[in-house]
């Protein structure tokens, strides 16, 4: 509830404060301007260098390297699609961006990881496995039965089927420390080179055994469906994860990663009771073998669908649903709280990194909208005397300048973003080039309705005790 609290406290603080110390109001405001302007240049200059990366690496022949690398062919390739009522059109595409892929050694299996009370659950597998028997090694499908005390969603669906592909592993004898678990969205396509790049990456690693390896899922699969608001929206959280992919240290993956099969079993895979499970389990790793735990980046693109649910009204609620339930991830603050009291075997400051890295990403998500663009106005309107000093008249206007200059990031934006759909075959026509222009006025509404809102939506329902129930995003 830590973060939370904080969070209707910086929302709230210009009006309560205002009153009797607006000053200290206006200079809270405008260090949160120059802060929200180095966080805005370091994000551009991230998303440029890990651009240029994927640019670098997308000319190497991974296909072709990885067979004169040692001990290559001992790997395989475990692919988890977790997935409840998904469309079978869409499984199916998601499938064959598999099969073109380009690595040698085709020891590639598929794990369609159904729940047990989708009624249609066992034909689409049927289906699935007719098509796709003679392009995998093996193709097992696992039934999830939800129990007590579990979470619906990813995490309670993977654990359930990585155990039956341990079992699967021990019966095959297949080397634990050799077996790549990939855990693949329904809706993810892997580019050709991911498999090979991924084995290449990972031998060449030495602390190979407690790491994890993420390639950014950029939503632009089905981009010219999508209704404007949700198409800007798709294009900002693309353009960040590709700037999340050069953080280095504080790179934790997201939606569709790799990890080793020895190391979930150690970890006993994912922790049932949880929603949002990518980080989780990072955090679940970190906090048993601490600094040795990595999340290590592969500069290439996974292509996935943003939420479009058909009509419009319905795309824009499933959206907003959607930024609530990883809004919820803020609920792991409270994990990696715990953690640090109960884990003296691990480096005290590299713990205090990881809670202030967390807290910070879930503090600003629901507070900045309302800090950057109405703040600035409050002191002067509820405290008319300070109006009449000079930090009072020049609140607004210093902090519009600060906010102008920051949003001159946009322009470097629009060119990745143009350029990053290209890499993807989503081209854009020159007469449609005004549109993606005139779209970015509309960021401040965008930011409010479907990042601070559902993310504020989140953290209250938290400090009132109100349990978010996991709720599939709807992507026909």
């Amino acid at each position: 509830m830590i973060v939370p609290v904080l969070s209707w406290f910086f929302i709230t603080l210009p009006l309560w404060l205002s009153p009797f110390h607006p000053a200290l109001v206006a200079y809270f405001i405008i260090t949160f301007d120059l802060y929200f302007f180095y966080k805005s240049t370091t994000t551009a200059y991230r998303a440029v260098l890990s651009y240029r990366e994927i640019l670098f690496h997308n000319l190497i022949p991974y296909g072709k390297r990885i067979k004169t690398v040692k001990d290559a062919s001992d790997i395989n390739h475990f692919v988890v699609i977790p997935n409840f009522k998904e469309p079978l059109h869409k499984l199916d595409s998601t499938i064959s961006s598999f099969v073109k892929n380009d690595y040698p050694f085709k020891k590639i299996y598929l794990v369609l990881a159904f729940e047990k009370r989708e009624k249609q659950a066992q034909e689409k597998a049927k289906f699935l496995i007719d098509k796709y028997k003679n392009n995998f090694s093996e193709i097992i499908c696992s039934y999830h039965v939800l129990k007590t005390g579990e979470e619906p969603g990813k995490a309670s669906n993977q654990t359930w089927a990585c155990k039956l592909v341990d079992k699967y592993s021990d019966k095959n004898s297949l080397i634990k420390t050799q077996t790549l678990i990939t855990i693949c969205d329904a809706d993810s396509y892997l580019p050709k080179n991911y498999f090979s790049y991924l084995t290449f990456e990972f031998l060449r690693d030495r602390g190979r055994l407690y790491h994890f390896y993420w390639a950014p899922v950029l939503l632009y699969n089905n981009f010219w469906q999508l209704p404007l608001f949700i198409r800007i929206q798709a294009t900002m959280s693309s353009i960040l994860r590709l700037a999340f992919l050069s953080q280095k240290d504080n790179l934790i993956q997201v939606s569709t990663y790799s990890t080793n099969l020895d190391l979930l079993k150690k970890l006993n895979f994912w922790d049932v009771d949880v929603i949002p499970e990518d980080w989780h389990i990072y955090f679940q790793a970190f906090f048993t073998y601490g600094e040795k735990v990595k999340t290590i980046p592969l500069f290439t693109i996974v292509n996935g669908d943003a939420v479009f649910s058909g009509g419009t009204i319905k795309t824009l609620v499933n959206r907003y649903e959607q930024e609530k339930r990883w809004a919820w991830g803020v609920s792991d603050v409270g994990y990696v709280l715990k953690k640090f009291f109960v884990t003296p075997h691990i480096n005290i400051m590299a713990k205090l990194k990881k809670i202030f890295f967390i807290a910070e990403t879930h503090l600003l998500w629901p507070i900045s909208f309302f800090i950057l663009t109405i703040s600035a106005s409050i002191p002067p309107l509820i405290n008319p005397i300070f109006k009449r000093t000079v930090l009072g008249f020049l609140l607004p206007r210093l902090s519009g300048f600060i906010l102008t200059f920051s949003s001159l990031m946009l322009i470097l934006y629009v060119f990745l973003d143009i350029k990053l759909r290209q890499k993807v075959n989503m081209k854009t026509e020159i007469y449609k080039l005004p549109l993606l222009i005139v779209q970015w006025y509309l960021l401040p509404v965008i930011s409010f309705f479907f990042s601070s809102l559902p993310a504020l939506d989140a953290h209250t329902r938290i400090l009132l005790g109100k349990r978010l129930k996991y709720k599939v995003t709807e992507k026909v």
